[in-house]
């Protein structure tokens, strides 16, 4: 039987480990002290998970690396970021992998779910897990990857209904990948080529939705200057059969705004200048000056003030979740913030916010600017005439997502 240890409990590890705590003896295991002391309390501060679903498995949770002794499957989910350079930092996917070659022995798989360029399973891990083990990689152990699909907030696609892409180093070590996997995937195993067919399939993913976004972008700022509402356009335009209706925004989080960095930086290692891949990148960081503009602009427009008191609705960096990592309506808030403009946040998804002003309270007559940044569900209940109310007399609403279905009187990209 085997016994799987989850390396790393964030929004990609918890999934695993309570999908897999219904099938297997899991150890779930992450350095955060805080992060292992709530979840033994059942207590998930991603909110990803309530208490009764935490009970339903049978997970051990610790921060102790000698409890993943007898572990004889070791999962990886381990974030994988990039330096101010934009170059990738693989910090933690090496502590991760240097914690389970100190417990590894034969006939034991590591599988590997952070996102990585192509070759970092088998010419970075292996060679680290071989060298601390002191056991031989393909002989004595085995790896696979599989790149996490998590959506946080999304409920829809969750773990279980995705379509589960699965590779390993050998036909031996594939068939007890998939069957693990098969266990908790309702939906179907695509078995890859290799392991590095699926660690470049998982970069390509995010790679391809950044650049798809940021030409949404351009023309949304293009389209801004010529008095032409964007959504406007998407909505024509989307009624010829083949359009792909994506919608401009701010692109933040910890994958669609970093993977295209480790794939380039795979490209230089080659020799290959790419041209098109980090062309998104441009845009897509310039936003938040460009929702930072616009709004001011309108505000200097509508009042003849120079200086404004503003809220914005959200501070994460997506809706519905309470990660606020790399999120880039903080940023806009921070471009306002430095122009010397008052800013307050509110976003019940969260409990504080270092260099803001996270508010729980709206008073009325207060704001001179309102920007409704992220679209979390209770804020789409909102009606206008409440925003009215805590509004100045001459005041700018701006809705960047334009999913709140406010009247046409509302800012919008």
């Amino acid at each position: 039987m085997h016994k799987i240890a989850i390396i790393g409990l964030g929004y990609v590890g918890l999934p695993l480990a309570v999908a897999f705590g219904k099938k297997f003896d899991v150890i779930g295991f992450d350095l955060n002290e805080r992060r292992i002391n709530n979840l033994k309390s059942k207590k998930d501060t991603n909110n990803e998970f309530n208490k009764l679903e935490l009970k339903k498995t049978s997970i051990k949770y610790t921060n102790r690396p000698s409890d993943l002794h007898d572990c004889n499957i070791y999962i990886v989910t381990v974030p994988t970021p990039v330096t101010k350079k934009n170059l990738p930092d693989l910090n933690p996917i090496t502590k991760a992998t240097l914690c389970i070659s100190k417990y590894l022995k034969k006939k034991d798989i590591v599988i590997y779910e952070s996102t990585v360029f192509p070759g970092v399973t088998e010419e970075y891990c292996a060679p680290l897990l071989e060298r601390k083990s002191k056991l031989k990689f393909n002989v004595d152990f085995f790896c696979g990857y599989s790149p996490e699909r998590i959506n946080p907030g999304d409920k829809l696609h969750t773990l279980e209904k995705i379509i589960k892409i699965v590779s390993a180093s050998n036909d031996w070590s594939l068939r007890i990948i998939k069957n693990i996997y098969g266990k908790i995937i309702k939906n179907k195993i695509y078995i890859a080529k290799n392991i590095r067919t699926a660690e470049a399939a998982k970069i390509i993913e995010n790679t391809q939705r950044d650049l798809n976004i940021s030409l949404i972008n351009e023309c949304a700022i293009l389209f801004n200057k010529m008095n032409i509402g964007i959504f406007d356009v998407l909505k024509a335009a989307s009624t010829k059969w083949n359009f792909l209706n994506f919608y401009p925004g701010l692109v933040g989080g910890h994958c669609i705004g970093v993977d295209p960095y480790y794939l380039t930086y795979k490209a230089k290692q080659i020799g290959i200048k790419p041209k098109v891949i980090l062309a998104g990148r441009k845009v897509n960081n310039y936003m938040p000056t460009h929702v930072a503009k616009i709004l001011l602009k309108n505000l200097k427009k509508k009042t003849k003030k120079k200086n404004f008191k503003i809220i914005i609705f959200g501070a994460t960096f997506k809706e519905n979740i309470s990660d606020i990592r790399n999120s880039k309506i903080l940023e806009v808030g921070k471009i306002l913030k430095k122009k010397g403009h008052n800013i307050h946040f509110i976003d019940y998804n969260i409990q504080e916010l270092k260099d803001h002003i996270l508010v729980k309270k709206l008073k009325k007559n207060t704001y001179d600017g309102i920007l409704l940044g992220v679209p979390h569900k209770r804020y789409l209940k909102m009606q206008i005439s409440k925003l009215r109310k805590i509004a100045k007399k001459n005041h700018v609403i701006f809705d960047i997502t334009n999913k709140y279905g406010m009247k046409k009187e509302i800012l919008s990209l």
